[in-house]
């Protein structure tokens, strides 16, 4: 009997959503936070895209035969991260002037650091599988 295998990469997008939910029904813990909800949703939404994006260049240098392939997604994917995050900081920066919240610009980083996370701990798995299989 054949088993489904679920998409690997399904916690994150669980993960996602379950945040996402929580930043719009929770608005009112937030406000007590200090948090500004808005910031929070569009760091996560991008901070999803982008980790997605590096996740499937990865994946697609691990698929490649050549052991030099990987390695260079796994800095490609780091390069684009860097400066997509940096722009979007500095953009954000830039708009909000004097009302930069920074508990929520803290709050994205963190976020970085759990799909961060996520993703490396996936490409691992995926990384044992191919050594063994």
């Amino acid at each position: 009997m054949m088993q489904k295998k679920r998409p690997i990469f399904l916690p994150v997008l669980i993960f996602f959503i379950l945040l996402n939910a929580f930043f719009v029904t929770g608005k009112s813990l937030l406000g007590k936070w200090g948090v500004d909800q808005s910031v929070l949703i569009l760091g996560n939404l991008l901070i999803f895209v982008v980790t997605m994006i590096s996740y499937f260049m990865c994946q697609r240098g691990l698929k490649s035969q050549n052991p030099n392939a990987f390695v260079r997604s796994v800095y490609g994917s780091f390069i684009v991260k860097f400066f997509i995050f940096a722009i979007a900081a500095f953009v954000y920066i830039q708009m909000a002037k004097a009302n930069v919240n920074k508990t929520a610009l803290f709050g994205c980083m963190g976020l970085y650091l759990v799909y961060t996370f996520m993703e490396v701990s996936i490409l691992t798995k995926m990384l044992k599988r191919k050594a063994d299989g």
